[in-house]
Order: structure tokens, then sequence, then C-alpha cells
């Protein structure tokens, strides 16, 4: 049922936007009874931040020996998301939705960091190896990773592609270098 009711999800925002999002409309894509959706996801939010995690969820890097190598993984790993279709109206739909009266900002910020807890991550990493600056400040760097993509997708409305991940990692990657 999960599966089913996720994929409508996206399906009904890619090709309606997310006015068309009812949990009546996902319950008649998805065939399943609103009563176990909302046993699972006890209000529209809750389901709309679950669909945006199933195409955009916590990743894992490998320790690569270099920073820039694990940053070009994660970037390289999200734009291929972002790529899914219906993701970019699903993210532009989180943003906007997380701007509503009535909506929980800790659930938005707690998704928010379970998607960007791996780049907070290989930025530590970076710097306890000594490739990143100590003096990094962590949380705004994650949060300048994760805007370039996003950005690029829903504010320019085009896909990130490889060009913008090499620009970030290079840009990145100087930004936070430590110097030898």
């Amino acid at each position: 049922m999960t599966r089913a009711v996720l994929d409508a999800v996206v399906e009904l925002v890619a090709e309606s936007g997310m006015s068309a999002l009812t949990m009546d409309a996902v319950a008649a894509r998805a065939g399943v009874s609103k009563p176990a959706m909302y046993r699972r996801w006890p209000t529209k939010q809750d389901l709309v931040l679950a669909a945006a995690e199933s195409r955009i969820g916590p990743l894992t890097v490998p320790d690569m020996g270099d920073f820039r190598a694990e940053l070009r993984a994660v970037l390289t790993a999200r734009m291929e998301a972002y790529r899914q279709p219906g993701v970019d109206r699903l993210l532009a739909g989180v943003i906007g939705s997380a701007a509503e009266a009535g909506a929980e900002p800790g659930a938005y910020r707690a998704y928010t960091a379970r998607v960007m807890s791996e780049t907070r991550h290989l930025l530590e990493r970076g710097i306890a190896r000594g490739d990143v600056r100590a003096d990094v400040d962590v949380p705004a760097a994650a949060t300048l990773v994760a805007a370039s993509l996003v950005f690029r997708m829903v504010g320019e409305q085009q896909a990130p592609d490889a060009a913008l991940v090499d620009s970030v990692v290079e840009l990145i990657g100087r930004a936070v270098a430590a110097t030898p």
C-alpha cells in the first residue's frame, strides 16, 4: 500500500500540481481506502513529506578520502533524484506548503535535516581528515550545497545537470578547503 500511495502523490502533483492533491484523489489513484491512508499519514502534510522522502531521502556516501569526491557523490545522487518525473513539482509543493498557515514547521525541519545529514557528515569528516577548514560553518555550507540544485530546479525551472554539479563542487570545494 505504501508505495502505491506515495507514487500516486507524485503522479498527481506531476500531472496537475499541488492543488489537485487531495486525500480522495490519492486514495482513488492508489486503490486504497482513505481510513487506511489516515492511519499511516494523519495529515496531507505528512503524506506530502513522505512522498518527497520516497524520492529524495537520506543517503550515505562512503569515506573516499577526499571531500570533493564525496561532495560530487552527494550532488550527483541528488541530481539524479531531482531529475525523476514529478520531483520538481513535488519539491516546489513541499517548499510552498511549508509556508502555509497551519503547517507544522518541525516536520519540515526534520525532513530537511534528514535529507541534508550526509552533506553535514561529509563536511565534518573532511574537517576531521584535514581537507576541510576547521572553522567552516557546517550548517551554512550544507545549506549552500542543498540550495544550489533545488533552486536550479524549482526557482530557475531547469533540470540540474552535471555542469552545475561540477561548478558547485569547485566553488564549495575552494570555499571550504584547508590550506596546506
